[in-house]
């Protein structure tokens, strides 16, 4: 078929989707109206949802301090009808997953988690004012505990996030607060990560570009937890508007076959 022929049928199907989902929407609208509750998913006792993830673009600090995101416009609306970009991303870039694979010889693929493991108890370890003292502090035994006193057990299949104020540096050079020689912001210390494998907890998350804390020589965390066929999470986006303990965790990880992280749309839903 000749490329004029294909595009007018592009637009044809596109004009035809259009009206469709103008119908659906105004269906939508009107029964939105009769429900004071929300969605069934709001309803069963969540209030609200926030968003946990930041904006990826060129330019989003990484651990290697280069770009590792790149994006090619291939068609254009004013010329085909439609917008089409293709890109090119590093696995491990933005908010984004660290699967089991990511460090250990044979361990689960991102598009190997299982689904049941993406929705998860989330809880918030705040370290934010050690953090704004102390760039290369994390967290602790004593952290976990403190929350475990406030808050109960961590529950199976948690997602444990630390809070160290992080995300608010993500468009300076503060986020990588590089100095030269070293990285330099918080991650969870190797005692504590040891202490939440004796718990159900299934993920662990950080405001931060690791799991381990900018100046680790050994990536102890990554090793201790991730071939434990438990993942991880970096660069968690607003862990200050959501509470302690209560909220629940939805995590868009990527599927792609032999992945070893990928960016991930993260909300929870409060």
């Amino acid at each position: 078929m000749c490329d004029v022929c294909v595009m007018n049928a592009v637009k044809d199907k596109m004009l035809s989707r259009r009206n469709f989902f103008k119908a659906g929407a105004a269906g939508a609208v009107a029964a939105a109206t009769t429900s004071a509750l929300g969605t069934p998913a709001l309803a069963a006792g969540h209030g609200m949802v926030e968003d946990m993830t930041h904006t990826l673009h060129e330019d989003f600090p990484t651990f290697f301090g280069e770009s590792q995101f790149s994006r090619e416009q291939l068609f254009n609306y004013e010329e085909h009808g439609f917008n089409l970009n293709q890109f090119t991303i590093n696995e491990h870039t933005g908010t984004h997953i660290d699967a089991p694979l990511h460090f250990s010889e044979d361990g689960m693929s991102v598009d190997e988690i299982p689904v049941s493991s993406l929705i998860a108890p989330l809880c918030v370890i705040d370290i934010a004012a050690r953090a704004a003292e102390d760039a290369d502090t994390q967290v602790t035994p004593n952290d976990l505990q403190a929350w475990i006193n406030a808050n109960g057990p961590i529950p199976d299949g948690a997602c444990v996030a630390m809070y160290s104020g992080w995300a608010s540096k993500v468009d300076t050079d503060g986020f990588r607060n590089f100095d030269g020689e070293a990285q330099h912001y918080p991650g969870f210390h190797i005692e504590a990560t040891q202490m939440l494998l004796e718990t159900g907890a299934g993920s662990i998350a950080v405001d931060t570009l690791s799991l381990d804390h900018g100046i680790s020589p050994d990536f102890a965390t990554h090793y201790a937890w991730l071939p434990e066929g438990r993942f991880g999470i970096e660069g968690l986006a607003n862990l200050d508007r959501v509470p302690a303990a209560g909220a629940t965790l939805v995590i868009g990880a990527p599927k792609h076959r032999g992945g070893t992280g990928g960016p991930a749309r993260i909300f929870a839903m409060i």
